[in-house]
């Protein structure tokens, strides 16, 4: 190792040393019971079974399902996938491909394979990754690669040391011009506009769910806090008409806790619940969906989604372009910052605070639906993949 390299990796030794107490007690989290054993301990989580192979390096969800048409293109090679998430975990394994965890960096030198070329999508810099893979003789590719306005400012404080993980990067595809001139501003080479990915994805619902016969509101992708927004502004909004309103938490385990919620203006306004495990037929005044996959088949039969995940400064927004897709009338929040690239191509979408969104319910009735423009070329990737 290069005197740089070994410093660092003592530095993780030392910290994955102090964080250890703290890394069993979240082992035994419900929404980290098989992510953190398998990052941080190996657990079921063995090495790839082979050598020379196409490796793909996503987060979570949104990149995991951002990378479907590019694996259709590659349908004859050897794909593996590495995820953080264990939402992103479940949507690899739906590929035909090897999928593991990403350990964490002091494990890489041992566990990481040899592979022909890693692709690694969006911000995912993790230097022994980086590192590992090229002095195995792999190439790097980054795909889809953004810095956000947000994290400009960090990043360009360790300019230094990004000049270091970028320096082993092959080609850098680069979603738009600012993220561009972001990456040379750290020292990055060979920077390609080619768009965000996500826009040749295939859209489609899984299953085909009948229409009520009223205005229905999707509140899609909500975090904690967003749910108890939406519910005061529909409160509101069903005064002045019939709407029904469904909910589809990001996070499987907030399930509970968001239909308790639910329950408490239920009860207080004498509306109707169901959870949709339940009931498939919507006929409540509110339903919850309880089941994942579903968000889809949810927008096609929706007027209007509230697209959460932006109304608070900590995520950054969630992908518009399902519910443009299918023709809903889009209102999200103003902190939408990891998916600014996308909303370009999105038009007729509200962008409000809190207290906002049931003025923008009402909005909705003179607006037409949100729709996409834009289109994206995937065979300048291919080709740069499977060069030898």
């Amino acid at each position: 190792m290069k005197p740089f390299t070994l410093l660092y990796f003592i530095l993780s030794v030392a910290l994955y040393a102090v964080a250890l107490p703290l890394l069993i007690y979240l082992s035994f989290k419900q929404k980290y019971k098989e992510s953190l054993p398998s990052r941080f301990f190996l657990f079921n989580n063995p090495r790839f079974n082979n050598r020379d192979g196409i490796w793909f390096h996503v987060c979570s969800l949104g990149e995991a399902r951002a990378i479907k048409p590019i694996l259709k293109l590659l349908d004859d090679c050897d794909i593996k996938i590495t995820t953080i998430t264990h939402t992103g975990q479940v949507e690899a394994r739906k590929y035909n491909a090897e999928v593991r965890y990403l350990p964490y960096e002091m494990f890489l030198p041992f566990w990481a394979k040899r592979q022909r070329v890693l692709v690694v999508l969006e911000a995912e810099f993790w230097f022994m990754l980086f590192t590992v893979l090229k002095a195995k003789g792999a190439r790097i590719v980054l795909l889809n690669a953004r810095i956000s306005e947000k994290s400009t400012k960090k990043y360009l404080q360790m300019a230094w040391f990004y000049k270091k993980l970028l320096s082993h990067v092959e080609i850098v595809y680069a979603q738009s011009e600012v993220d561009k001139n972001r990456f040379i501003a750290l020292g990055a080479k060979n920077i390609e506009v080619i768009g965000n990915i996500k826009l040749a994805g295939e859209i489609v619902k899984t299953k085909e769910y009948k229409k009520p016969n009223c205005e229905v509101i999707v509140a899609g992708s909500t975090h904690d806090g967003e749910e108890e927004m939406v519910l005061k502004s529909f409160v509101e909004y069903i005064k002045q008409g019939e709407a029904k309103l469904i909910i589809v938490p990001r996070h499987p385990e907030r399930f509970d806790s968001v239909y308790e919620l639910m329950k408490v203006y239920a009860d207080r306004c004498d509306l109707s619940l169901e959870r949709f495990s339940k009931s498939k037929e919507l006929k409540a005044d509110m339903i919850l969906v309880d089941e994942m996959g579903e968000l889809n088949n949810i927008y096609a039969i929706s007027d209007i989604a509230i697209l959460g995940g932006a109304f608070k400064e900590d995520v950054g927004g969630h992908n518009p372009l399902e519910p443009a897709h299918f023709g809903c009338k889009i209102i999200t929040g103003k902190h939408f910052f990891h998916q600014k690239e996308l909303f370009k191509y999105v038009h007729h979408v509200q962008y409000v605070e809190p207290q906002e969104i049931h003025r923008a319910l009402l909005t909705c009735r003179s607006l037409p639906p949100s729709m996409l423009e834009q289109e994206i070329n995937l065979e300048p990737v291919i080709k740069k993949i499977l060069e030898d």
